[in-house]
């Protein structure tokens, strides 16, 4: 992990994931998670674990699609924990993920929702 750029702002990890995730590299987007984190993906069951992460953004990757930066929401800090979250390009539902900063003064992904949308009508 140690050659990987770390985010030292909460908002850089969703930089550093699009770049990542561009560049098609799984290993490097599951740097920017702590080693039990929690992913809410595929839609409706979780992901749980780094190397879990890494596995599935691999198959993802795969598909070769291309991430355009979103614009971030304000986040919230209380201490070492962080509320991240954009709004998708495409204006339906949002993302959202909880940060944790690390010993070393760094941020990386606790829990991750990455799609979700609103209620039905």
């Amino acid at each position: 992990m140690s050659e990987y750029e770390k985010a030292h702002r909460p908002e850089d990890l969703t930089r550093l994931f699009v770049e990542r995730a561009n560049d098609r590299d799984a290993a490097g987007i599951a740097a920017l998670y702590e080693e039990d984190a929690v992913m809410a993906y595929p839609p409706g069951s979780q992901t749980v674990g780094r190397e879990a992460i890494r596995a599935l953004v691999e198959k993802m990757l795969a598909n070769a699609p291309r991430f355009e930066p979103e614009t971030p929401l304000p986040t919230l800090v209380s201490g070492d924990i962080a509320l991240t979250s954009t709004a998708p390009k495409d204006g339906v539902g949002a993302r959202a993920q909880v940060v944790r900063r690390q010993p070393d003064g760094t941020w990386l992904r606790l829990l991750d929702q990455p799609e979700f949308a609103p209620p039905a009508a």
